[in-house]
């Protein structure tokens, strides 16, 4: 993707997005809702058109090839419309129809705890995610696209759609799915782009993201301290009640250890930061 923009009138939905996927990846694009995360995959889908920049998929243009493109692509809506009074089955051979059989298709369904006899209109969210996600691996995807894919599922089915997308990976597979929950993208990502208001923010390898120089803490003085007195840089305080601040440093600790310890502590703690805390930290800069 270089230079994605999508403009809808005056919202700059998508402004200037540029990354890249590699083979084999499990790619998480991460973000709130509102970021920008739907339209640049109806991009990449052609489903609508970007006002400026190109996308490349398995080295094709992905307006031009569009059609041929989607034989390679398992996709999935965060807004699909099921049709009612269809079964999950007559769902399933409409999409063999032009996707092709797929080996995977009884294993998925137990797997996922699925009843294909239901009619749509039947079917709770959950049930109706578990049957967008089987129609998205149908046919031999080497790409599957997926919206957020675990929306509506409980912890366990979570674990079991986790479990599938890493034996499609091991499989030579590709995914690229977008997503605000950060644990689960922390669980199963090798890489992972942080999308904000349309714009990039980083993009990173997971190990890289989680090893960044970030930490976290509580810490209580005896005497009364005034934030003034612990500007540090690159150290955020908080105040709190009982002479307590919460801290976020990013970066060395040198400075941070010297300063407090002008002061006598009653109470201290330090972690180094999860990885959502190095999202929202990038989300507060």
């Amino acid at each position: 993707m270089d230079n994605l923009i999508k403009h809808f009138g005056s919202v700059k939905a998508v402004a200037g997005v540029s990354f890249t996927v590699q083979e084999g990846d499990i790619f998480g694009f991460l973000g709130p809702n509102g970021a920008g995360k739907t339209t640049t995959i109806r991009c990449l889908m052609d489903f609508i058109r970007p006002s400026a920049g190109k996308i490349t998929l398995f080295g094709k243009d992905a307006q031009l090839e569009s059609v041929s493109l989607k034989n390679d692509i398992g996709y999935l809506s965060s807004d699909t419309h099921l049709y009612n009074k269809w079964t999950g089955l007559e769902h399933i051979k409409y999409v063999q129809a032009f996707k092709g059989a797929s080996p995977l298709l009884q294993p998925l369904i137990k797997r996922l705890n699925y009843d294909p006899t239901r009619r749509v209109k039947n079917l709770s969210t959950g049930n109706k995610q578990k049957l967008n996600f089987i129609l998205a691996l149908l046919g031999k995807p080497k790409l599957l696209i997926l919206d957020e894919p675990t929306r509506g599922l409980d912890p366990i089915l979570q674990n079991e759609v986790y479990l599938i997308l890493q034996e499609f990976q091991q499989q030579g597979g590709t995914v690229f799915f977008s997503s605000h929950n950060m644990a689960e993208v922390e669980k199963i990502c090798t890489r992972t782009a942080i999308i904000r208001s349309g714009k990039l923010v980083v993009v990173e390898n997971i190990t890289d993201l989680k090893g960044r120089n970030i930490h976290i803490g509580h810490v209580t003085f005896a005497e009364k301290v005034t934030l003034p007195e612990l500007s540090i840089k690159n150290v955020k305080f908080v105040a709190e009640k009982n002479a307590g601040y919460s801290f976020t440093i990013t970066g060395e600790l040198k400075d941070f250890f010297k300063t407090i310890g002008r002061y006598t502590i009653t109470d201290f703690d330090l972690n180094h930061a999860s990885l959502e805390d190095v999202f929202l930290n990038y989300y507060k800069k």
